[in-house]
């Protein structure tokens, strides 16, 4: 029996995980597009998409249909077959780096003592998808994208690994499960230890994946969409859940490294044991809240849909109480943190997607020049001190016996001075650069 037990959890448990993240995330991907246009349109001040289903909430699957009959239409000069495979390429690559990520102590397809290796490599490949659909097209606005994309990974590749490589020196290992254990065992997130690093990757994540500010490969004032010009149909709408993948993984990263995965703020203090309450209570509102919306649609099947909604809500929220009772967490020891575990994850990766957004609705797109400039006379030599500071602030942690608390400020403070000194020579450089191009 115990055999079968353990044959079930190392095969049919990944396997499930595996299908969950293939058939759910495209749903997943389009309703981060309606909450992202939910927001653009609040910080506008406006509705944005109301009409199908309530408030909207049925606008990603008509979206999906509409894209699903859709002409497909391929242009007459383009290298079909790898403008037909291009996109699939950088879906997948988004698909698969997802395997190794803990989104909880029971959501993890593998395991991987190199995991956090393995989801960076997967994932720099879907490059090769933008490249290929760029090149594939024979357009110029496409080829151009694509340049731009392929120049502007390498340039903030670095920058994110070495604010990665800060990450594990602190952790000391590359396995997703264990970098999220050792912030338990210390007793604090990375971020606190290594804020510079966080925003650093912060910065490098959105170059990564092609988002405002620094979504110069598909510009649509001067390239039309860049690497997706001449793409129409169910295929552009792979690059775009391709797109909304990566910020997931990159999302998902930020998370595991450094704000402590799917532990619960404070999780190592009693004092703070309250907090187990709060996804309760959070759902419980959503689903009040749905209950106080459903009789003021306007077409009764919206209102049946609120109320379902609220229902649903109500349900999830009473599975996430279940074990805060005594009795069924004695009969169950590992139920409150596989469910309580994978809700504090998915918070901590909306709420940083979340951050993309406001970004993105909040920020010029800048110049070319302006991103290389920021990226390499910028972000990578801030990135070096920062991980040397690391290191030094554990030489005087793990040798000279120094507290956490006086060793990693300190460093943090001398990293900080660095970047300082960088902000302020990058812009006497520029003025000076513009001084000149006057006369």
């Amino acid at each position: 029996m115990h055999d079968l037990i353990q044959f079930v959890i190392s095969i049919w448990v990944p396997l499930v995980c595996a299908v969950v993240i293939v058939a759910v995330l495209p749903l997943v991907a389009g309703y981060i597009v309606l909450m992202e246009r939910k927001v653009m349109a609040d910080m506008q001040a406006r509705l944005g998409p109301m009409r199908v289903g309530p408030h909207g909430l049925l606008q990603p699957i008509a979206d999906a249909l509409k894209l699903l009959i859709k002409e497909d239409i391929i242009p007459d000069e383009a290298d079909k077959a790898i403008f037909w495979v291009a996109p699939l390429i950088s879906v997948t690559a988004g698909m698969l780096a997802m395997s190794a990520l803990a989104i909880g102590p029971w959501f993890q397809i593998a395991d991987l003592n190199v995991g956090l290796l393995f989801i960076v490599g997967i994932g720099a490949l879907g490059i090769f998808g933008i490249v290929l659909g760029g090149w594939a097209s024979n357009s110029h606005y496409s080829l151009l994208g694509a340049l731009r994309s392929a120049a502007q990974l390498v340039s903030y590749e670095t920058a994110a690994g070495m604010a990665i490589v800060g990450a594990l020196l602190l952790a000391g290992t590359l396995s997703t499960r264990e970098i999220i254990m050792t912030q338990s065992d210390y007793g604090v997130w990375f971020v606190f230890a290594a804020p510079v690093g966080f925003f650093i990757y912060v910065v490098a994540s959105i170059a990564e994946t092609n988002r405002a500010p620094f979504d110069l490969p598909e510009a649509e004032s001067e390239l039309v969409a860049g690497y997706m010009t001449e793409y129409s149909g169910f295929r552009w709408a792979l690059y775009f859940l391709a797109e909304y993948t990566n910020m997931v993984v990159v999302a998902s990263i930020a998370t595991t490294l450094f704000l402590g995965g799917w532990l619960r703020p404070f999780a190592s203090t009693p004092a703070f044991n309250f907090l187990d309450y709060f996804p309760t209570a959070l759902l419980v509102f959503v689903g009040a809240y749905c209950f106080y919306r459903a009789p003021k649609q306007p077409v009764k099947v919206q209102q049946m849909f609120m109320v379902v909604l609220g229902l649903g809500m109500f349900l999830v929220g009473a599975i996430l109480a279940a074990p805060l009772i005594g009795r069924v967490n004695d009969l169950l020891p590992g139920l409150k943190p596989g469910l309580h575990g994978a809700f504090w994850f998915l918070l901590k990766v909306g709420l940083y997607i979340y951050l993309f957004m406001w970004l993105r609705f909040t920020f010029p797109r800048y110049r070319f020049d302006q991103l290389m400039r920021l990226g390499w006379q910028f972000l990578i030599p801030l990135s070096i001190v920062n991980v040397m500071g690391i290191g030094v602030a554990l030489v005087l942690h793990r040798q000279w016996g120094w507290s956490h608390w006086t060793a990693f400020p300190l460093t943090t403070i001398l990293t900080l001075a660095v970047a300082g000194w960088l902000g302020w020579a990058g812009e006497k450089k520029e003025k000076e650069h513009v001084f000149v191009g006057e006369q």
